[in-house]
């Protein structure tokens, strides 16, 4: 526990961080990841380049930093950090290269008279405790997934049995374990971490499944992105019968059971958790609202699935918005971006309900206003990032 002293010199370190945390940050991520390239793994290089992973971290260690004094206000941030690190597969052995590259970081871009022995020592002292509370709950969540049937701890062969292309840009990939064993059961909306090597280089990502695990079978669903390594490679090398190591499922962002109506929101890629969701809802009776918005028809992924699922299923109303109309696929309920007075439209009109949403910054953005303005309760919204966290203001 740090002493009083050093609580009050992390706090004076807040306007610092605030105005120059994210240069501190990616300086420590370039010492780091030249320095110690056996935990460069464990790091999505296009979320390095683009700038998103330095300002995530960048604004954990400012939001760490603000509540010093009251960490248990820090809980949900905690959570997903350590969902994000067991799908990874952190290690308590990681910790100490990122505590010593973090403080020289802090020594390096502060300069001494900022950084002096006292604030390098007190946040010293500060991350060996957030070391200790993330490796206790990982270590928890490590051993909760290894004693639960089907569960495993670390990698664990699987092979490609099947896969389908979705739209022009989604694939999926059906992957069952190498041992015809059992397989841990994930919840809706949970992802994946898989364990690669492309020319000679490890890589590890997490991909969310796109279907829920009641059939002895993984599936993930990718959007082949211009540039993504990964992505490519599943798309244009990988066939069936491949190997991949995959770590077991995680994630904080999943559907929890209620009876108020559902309310699926999702943009592009976007649409992957949610797929599993959808499926879970309707083995119950839960009225359902799918809402999904792409660019144009050529790339919607699972329409046809979906549309046979409404038609099957009375409780579930689904909606489609594109940007544009290609002239080619069937047409979209409304063209043109989704407004707060459309998404008014498709919503259920009692408002007590639960809203999931997922798809770029900017679309999730705008949908939490329009929620927020069309009287749905903050805590019955949420979301969740396909990379570095961030803010949607």
């Amino acid at each position: 526990m740090l002493s009083r002293e050093e609580r009050a010199i992390i706090r004076s370190t807040v306007p610092l961080l605030e105005s120059g945390g994210e240069a501190l940050i990616t300086h420590f991520y370039r010492m780091m990841l030249s320095e110690y390239p056996q935990v460069r793994p464990l790091f999505n290089q296009a979320h390095q380049a683009s700038g998103d992973q330095p300002r995530a971290l960048a604004n954990g260690v400012l939001m760490y930093a603000r509540h010093i004094d009251q960490l248990d206000q820090l809980g949900d941030l905690v959570a997903k950090i350590v969902n994000k690190h067991v799908a990874l597969q952190i290690l308590p052995e990681h910790y100490p290269i990122v505590g010593a590259c973090l403080l020289r970081a802090i020594a390096e871009v502060l300069g001494e008279e900022i950084a002096t022995p006292q604030v390098i020592a007190a946040w010293g002292a500060a991350y060996n405790q957030l070391a200790d509370i993330l490796i206790g709950a990982e270590t928890g969540m490590y051993e909760q997934k290894a004693a639960a049937p089907g569960g495993w701890r670390g990698e664990r062969e699987f092979i490609l049995a099947a896969r389908v292309q979705e739209s022009s840009e989604i694939t999926s990939f059906y992957f069952e374990p190498a041992d015809k064993g059992a397989i841990l059961v994930a919840e809706p909306g949970q992802y994946i971490g898989m364990k690669l090597v492309l020319d000679g280089e490890e890589m590890r990502r997490n991909y969310s499944l796109s279907a829920l695990a009641d059939n002895g079978q993984y599936r993930i669903s990718v959007k082949r992105e211009p540039g993504g390594r990964v992505s490519n490679h599943l798309h244009h090398h990988f066939p069936i019968g491949s190997s991949i190591q995959l770590f077991p499922p995680s994630g904080d962002f999943f559907l929890t059971q209620s009876d108020k109506p559902l309310v699926l929101i999702s943009g592009g890629v976007g649409i992957t958790p949610t797929l599993a969701m959808l499926q879970a809802a309707l083995q119950t009776e839960r009225p359902v609202h799918f809402i999904h918005c792409a660019r144009n028809g050529g790339v919607h992924a699972f329409r046809d699935w979906i549309d046979d699922l409404a038609q099957r299923h009375p409780q579930l109303k689904r909606f489609y918005c594109y940007d544009e109309d290609d002239g080619l696929s069937p047409a979209a309920d409304k063209v043109g971006l989704l407004s707060q007075e459309q998404l008014a439209q498709w919503l259920p009109q009692q408002r007590d309900l639960d809203a999931y949403f997922l798809g770029p910054k900017g679309f999730m953005a705008a949908v939490k206003r329009h929620l927020k303005a069309l009287g749905v309760p903050d805590g019955q919204s949420r979301y969740e990032f396909f990379g570095p966290a961030a803010a949607l203001e």
